[in-house]
């Protein structure tokens, strides 16, 4: 069997469908890897409460049947997905120090979170989308987002992101690896893996391209104009008060985007200027990224979310007789007034 340090220098040579990879966890800290796993099992377990309590809410409450918690519950079903589809390999290695995985498993793995994450940026632009008919054309928001195209939007979501990854994957087996076996993190990334293999992954690198500028690129893009456009309509609004009641509907949203695409910039900055530097940097970015923040995603955009609901949801008011005489005016019945909040 090969030692660690025959699969760090690359002495043996495999190809993909016998390989095996060793993951790795934090160097140089492997004797205090059971005191590590306690906070990232506390990040997990609140990932997975959290966003189970969101799912059950929004069942739950019919007031928030409505396209932009439709697209939240999605958000909090992508989340669990991530959590499931990295937490057997991140206990494995803090809590048994088990390293090895199968290239097949690996390259599931692989699959489920490079497909969630771009499900992710999907349901980012749904979202913005959402938000600019609902402020730059309430009056047909009813009749353009119905629960019917909510539907449609989150199939074409899940077919758009689940089959564009086998391409590359599929591929990965038939590699052939002489380089180390050592992944850099504790869990298997497309990026990862394809730089271990002696073979011609000219493909894998040009078709990655494609998928992080088709994907991810447009759509930033696609959020990035339709603040833009939401930025001009509120600007338009004359009184202050309807402005910031405007932008108060955008704030759940866009600390969603700033907690996807903050923590990606700086792993890929990390991966572009700092090559060399320490690998606990690379590891720990990664982690912030695909552990922490994703599994908390939900967790804290909800409550701002559902606090928005307050303020555009109808609300019930009730009217006033003649207070004191009330004992003379029981021959005719009460009545409430709902009234949507309008400015």
């Amino acid at each position: 069997m090969a030692t660690w340090d025959s699969l760090k220098t690359g002495s043996n040579s495999s190809t993909g469908h016998s390989a095996s990879f060793y993951l790795t966890g934090i160097p140089g800290y492997e004797n205090v890897h059971h005191f590590i796993s306690i906070p990232l099992c506390v990040f997990y377990l609140i990932g997975i409460v959290g966003n189970s309590t969101i799912l059950h809410i929004i069942h739950m409450d019919k007031s928030l049947h409505e396209p932009m918690y439709y697209l939240l519950a999605m958000l909090s079903l992508t989340d669990i997905g991530m959590s499931i589809s990295t937490l057997p390999t991140v206990l494995k290695i803090f809590w048994f120090d088990a390293r090895e995985i199968e290239v097949n498993a690996c390259v599931a793995q692989m699959y489920f979170i490079h497909t969630f994450s771009l499900m992710e940026s999907a349901v980012l632009l749904a979202m913005a989308f959402d938000r600019y008919v609902a402020i730059c054309n309430p009056l047909r928001y009813s009749s353009k987002l119905t629960p019917q195209c909510i539907v449609y939007i989150e199939v074409f979501i899940v077919i758009r992101c689940s089959i564009v990854t086998p391409v590359v994957l599929a591929r990965i087996p038939t590699f052939s690896f002489c380089h180390s076996h050592v992944l850099s993190y504790s869990f298997c990334l497309h990026q990862d893996v394809i730089r271990l293999a002696c073979a011609d992954i000219s493909f894998n690198i040009v078709y990655g391209f494609f998928v992080v500028a088709f994907y991810w690129g447009v759509d930033s893009l696609g959020v990035f104009l339709s603040y833009a456009f939401i930025l001009h309509a509120v600007l338009g609004i004359s009184s202050q008060g309807g402005k910031l009641k405007a932008l108060n509907t955008c704030v759940s949203h866009i600390c969603a985007v700033l907690i996807l695409y903050v923590p990606m910039i700086g792993l890929s900055l990390v991966h572009r200027f700092a090559k060399h530097s320490s690998a606990i940097i690379h590891i720990t970015m990664a982690n912030v990224y695909l552990v922490i923040v994703k599994l908390d995603f939900g967790v804290i955009v909800s409550p701002m979310a559902t606090l928005n609901s307050s303020n555009t949801l109808s609300s019930t008011f009730y009217l006033t007789g003649i207070p004191g005489y009330e004992d003379f005016t029981t021959g005719f019945p009460s009545h409430s007034v709902s009234s949507t909040l309008l400015e």
